[in-house]
């Protein structure tokens, strides 16, 4: 259901997401067939729907954000350790579904990273996961 601002003004800006939060992301791929997949996992295990799709991308949204996967228009293959993106980090949930979400990624495209420090690789008390998929995106699944 469409709702018109100016019928319904208390419901939009209820909804309006807060000033400096992330509007959306876009990952540019060499084969979003292949790299599609393991997203479409992860993303609908973390809560997020399928929002947009078109020849070449498709995109995931949660509340305010959404997640966008493209065709790359350069056949350059991405490097997280190059300047640019390193990696997206996600809240999680708790530390049970961060340990679930670890034991089961292989099976949707996903590599283990730090395996011999998990869940402790980002040091001390901060409880996450890190995969990397096919086309060597990194994502980190962070518990609470």
């Amino acid at each position: 259901m469409h709702v018109d601002a100016r019928e319904a003004p208390d419901v939009v800006a209820a909804e309006a997401p807060h000033r400096g939060s992330l509007h959306h992301v876009e990952l540019q791929s060499l084969d979003p067939a292949v790299t599609g997949p393991a997203l479409d996992w992860l993303l609908g295990e973390l809560g997020y729907e399928p929002f947009q799709e078109w020849p070449g991308g498709r995109s995931w949204r949660l509340g305010a954000t959404y997640l966008v996967l493209a065709a790359a228009p350069r056949a350059a293959a991405h490097d997280r350790r190059a300047a640019g993106l390193s990696h997206l980090a996600f809240h999680a949930g708790t530390r049970g579904d961060v340990d679930r979400l670890w034991d089961v990624a292989p099976e949707h495209g996903w590599r283990r990273l730090y395996a011999d420090r998990h869940p402790y690789a980002g040091g001390g008390a901060h409880y996450a996961a890190f995969l990397e998929n096919a086309e060597r995106f990194k994502v980190e699944l962070v518990a609470g």
